[in-house]
């Protein structure tokens, strides 16, 4: 095989690898395309969902484990964002089923583990993993949202929203060339809902995008540089390795203590 071909990344890979190969843990990267502030490209999300799962992979291959990074999906839930030209929405109804589908491949080929690696605030997986646990009693589902996975304000002096400086800063990390240079970003300011429990977080609704923000944005992006992206890029790809090495090893009829 050339070193040039990942063999934990299935586009890359091909059936004289993948036919003898025991992978054990599918990851699936799932995005969205949509507007990010000026300055960033529409494929942000995919961008980030995808790096982030091939970069865990290849920690995770180099610890023994057997991941299989699946393509990225790169539409989802922009519910709110209709008015956005070229924003491109996924239903939830129809993330479902494109996610029976990859399921129902993996249960039929024995790959009992799957990871979804969200990189979109708008997608959520958790109703669905329970519905689908009904239909595939025997795969493991489980959803990572990667910004979440470390204290953001370690790296960022503002992490931001969307299009804020966190993931300006990764995106500057991972394809600089599809980055515009920050003066040409807005500001990423943003309204709240006047209403106290949907401004404080314990009800929760829908934005529409286009009353919330002028330049899509929300988070100031200005702050943001190639290296403090590194650095959270590091951190976050370290911590899905560990959780892919220890889904790889994991008895799942002996999962709790």
């Amino acid at each position: 095989m050339s070193n040039k071909i990942r063999p934990y990344v299935l586009a890359e890979t091909n059936w004289k690898q993948v036919k003898d190969e025991n992978y054990t843990v599918a990851i699936l990267p799932w995005g969205a395309t949509e507007a990010h502030n000026y300055h960033l490209p529409y494929a942000t999300d995919n961008i980030l969902g995808e790096s982030n799962a091939i970069e865990a992979a290849a920690k995770a291959w180099k610890q023994n484990a057997k991941p299989i990074v699946l393509p990225t999906i790169p539409f989802g839930v922009n519910t709110g964002q209709m008015e956005v030209k070229l924003c491109m929405n996924m239903n939830p109804s129809t993330q479902y089923a494109v996610l029976k589908d990859v399921v129902q491949v993996l249960d039929a080929h024995k790959i009992y583990k799957l990871v979804i690696l969200n990189a979109h605030g708008g997608n959520n997986f958790k109703q669905m993993i329970r519905e689908l646990s009904l239909e595939y009693p025997d795969v493991f589902i489980c959803a990572i949202n990667w910004w979440q996975l470390s204290d953001a304000k370690k790296y960022f002096e503002e992490p931001g929203d969307h299009a804020g400086e966190l993931e300006t800063a990764t995106v500057m990390h991972l394809t600089p060339d599809l980055v515009l240079p920050l003066e040409e970003a807005g500001d990423g300011a943003a309204k709240t809902f006047k209403i106290r429990g949907l401004k404080e977080g314990w009800a929760t609704s829908q934005r529409a995008w286009t009353k919330v923000t002028e330049d899509t944005g929300v988070g100031n992006p200005k702050g943001a540089t190639a290296e403090n992206g590194r650095q959270f890029f590091e951190k976050t790809t370290d911590m899905i390795a560990q959780f892919i090495t220890d889904l790889h090893h994991a008895d799942l009829q002996d999962m709790y203590e």
